[in-house]
């Protein structure tokens, strides 16, 4: 932890939350992410010592809390505490303020097709899925071909890097920087479809009922409400 030796409020926050990675870690605790495994999927480039020393510097000062939990095995969560909460009003204006002004067209080194693929997997909206299993393929085309699949049911969510074994229901075919651009608001995914962009196989009723099944982005409404101004 860098210190900066002045005596400011701004300067001391900073000093605690300052360091590389330290706000990505608090953005997906306050999004639900509460298990150390999970944390590092979701920050692709993280090494798992860099990220254990950022989670023992929150705990330290009293960010974070690690709790022991014991449904049917043992496991570590990491939960905010109520200095950890209040942080979701500065995340909140970091994300308004990111839209309006750092939020350009992506670039190729910023388009992770898995972290894509597992913030979908984080966003399912359970209740909006057919009452069967649904496989969902995702062919990524860009400067890689990447394919993916989401094997879904109201219970469970897994992503699979590797074919699963199960019928195809849905094959999403789509520009990565384009599918990107849709889940954070900056596309709508119709529009992408017109143009061609993206596409969609599948029988008519989960064809229509595919865009419900996410939530998408947090961040899509203030994305969405920057291409209204």
């Amino acid at each position: 932890m860098y210190r900066y030796g002045q005596y400011c409020p701004i300067a001391k926050a900073i000093e605690v939350l300052g360091d590389r990675w330290t706000l990505l870690i608090v953005r997906d605790l306050l999004t639900g992410t509460t298990h150390f495994n999970d944390l590092e999927r979701g920050l692709p480039g993280i090494s798992r010592a860099l990220l254990a020393d950022r989670l023992r510097l929150l705990q330290r000062m009293g960010i974070v809390e690690k709790q022991e939990q014991r449904n049917g095995r043992r496991r570590t969560a990491y939960q905010l505490t109520p200095a950890g909460i209040e942080l979701q009003g500065v995340m909140q204006a970091l994300l308004v303020w990111g839209a309006q002004w750092a939020f350009e067209e992506p670039a190729p080194k910023d388009l992770d097709p898995l972290l894509l693929m597992w913030w979908m997997r984080n966003s399912v909206c359970a209740e909006q899925l057919p009452e069967q299993r649904v496989v969902i393929e995702f062919d990524f085309n860009g400067a890689l071909v990447e394919t993916y699949w989401l094997v879904l049911t109201r219970q469970d969510h897994s992503l699979c890097l590797t074919h699963p074994g199960f019928e195809i229901d849905v094959l999403v075919t789509a520009d990565l920087a384009t599918f990107f651009q849709i889940w954070l608001g900056r596309i709508e995914l119709a529009d992408a479809v017109r143009a061609g962009r993206v596409s969609v196989d599948a029988i008519p009723s989960l064809t229509n009922a595919f865009p419900s099944w996410f939530t998408y982005s947090l961040a899509a409404p203030a994305v969405r409400a920057t291409q209204t101004r």
